[in-house]
């Protein structure tokens, strides 16, 4: 489906990206004046603070739900500032409509089920304002693109998404993963749709937001949104994640924002020899998959099982150590050789099954 889209235009500098900043949570009301006048000092148009915060135990602090709603309205009254939270249900909408929220979010956990996307899809129907959906927690892009449908679908024309990264039971560097190549493809299918990145989720430390949001700006991201407080380390939620407003400003100078407009005239030759080498690449996997051919028909003449995981482990291990020497990343080697694997079972199956 193509999505019935109208530009989303937020307020920014001229030499920055657009900036959705602000707190976690949205704690008190003094936190919140405090952190919006900072940041607004700083240049900042759109402030953003979560109002409702289920977390991910029971036992927490969950925001302070419409309590905090006269707060963001006060910081749009006093600072200009538009002001922006996440919405979960329809009475959130409906709360946020009524004190005048300016932008929506719907978080990764919510965008993950058709049913809650469904319920928000019909009580923002006849509202025009700008909603972003976050991605699903898991790496699923249909999910993704099917939450903004359901959203499109019911009249939301100013859309956009938040890559906040996908969760990942072994956790290495990130909070969560990154996995560029979901937020790539989606732009890829949706090219009219706004992408902005969310660094502090992705990362789950402040040391790296900025390395985050400069990855985001080298991949032609529209935006950002990071989580900014007055005082991080006293946070009442994600405190390790969340940077003061002079840090944050002070990540945002020494970004490098591409030129999308120069002509790619400069590298013509050297992506013609991508595509030689394409076909090359190509060429090589058809005769390995002829061998592999050639080894499931000597299988099956011999009563063999498919797989046999000592040669298995032997490739990924071997392969691995070789894209090291090359200046690869070992995880990236592993999973070229995972898929090729794969289509060399699949095959030699359906000589076997023959």
């Amino acid at each position: 489906m193509e999505l019935d889209l109208q530009p989303l235009k937020l307020p920014s500098d001229n030499e920055r990206p657009f900036v959705i900043a602000g707190p976690c949570s949205a704690e008190t009301e003094e936190q919140v004046m405090t952190t919006a006048r900072q940041l607004a000092s700083k240049g900042c148009h759109n402030f953003r603070a979560g109002v409702w915060k289920p977390r991910t135990k029971p036992g927490g602090f969950e925001g302070n739900g419409e309590k905090a709603l006269p707060w963001m309205k006060r910081v749009k009254d006093e600072t200009g500032m538009l002001v922006a939270t996440e919405v979960a249900t329809p009475k959130h909408v409906e709360l946020a409509l009524k004190y005048g929220i300016d932008i929506l979010w719907i978080g990764a956990r919510t965008s993950a089920n058709p049913f809650a996307m469904q319920a928000l899809a019909d009580a923002l129907k006849g509202v025009d304002m700008p909603v972003f959906v976050k991605n699903p927690v898991n790496p699923d892009l249909e999910l993704w693109i099917g939450a903004l449908e359901r959203l499109n679908q019911a009249g939301i024309k100013r859309l956009g998404a938040i890559h906040r990264g996908f969760s990942s039971y072994d956790k290495k560097m990130y909070r969560n993963l990154p996995m560029w190549q979901i937020p790539i493809e989606l732009r890829r299918r949706i090219p009219a749709l706004p992408i902005i990145n969310d660094p502090s989720h992705i990362g789950g430390r402040r040391e790296l937001i900025a390395p985050l949001c400069q990855q985001a700006m080298d991949l032609g991201f529209d935006g950002l949104i990071v989580e900014s407080h007055c005082q991080p380390d006293e946070a009442w939620s994600d405190a390790r994640q969340q940077v003061t407003p002079d840090v944050l400003d002070y990540i945002l100078s020494l970004l490098v924002i591409r030129d999308e407009k120069i002509t790619t005239e400069g590298i013509h030759e050297l992506r013609k020899q991508i595509d030689d080498l394409d076909n090359q690449l190509m060429e090589l996997l058809a005769k390995r998959m002829r061998v592999c051919r050639e080894i499931g028909t000597y299988k099956k003449e011999h009563n063999m099982t498919v797989l046999q995981p000592t040669r298995y482990n032997e490739i990924l291990d071997k392969r691995g150590a070789q894209g090291a020497l090359f200046q690869m990343d070992t995880d990236f080697v592993k999973t070229v050789f995972e898929a090729v694997h794969q289509e060399s079972v699949r095959q030699q199956m359906e000589i076997i099954n023959k």
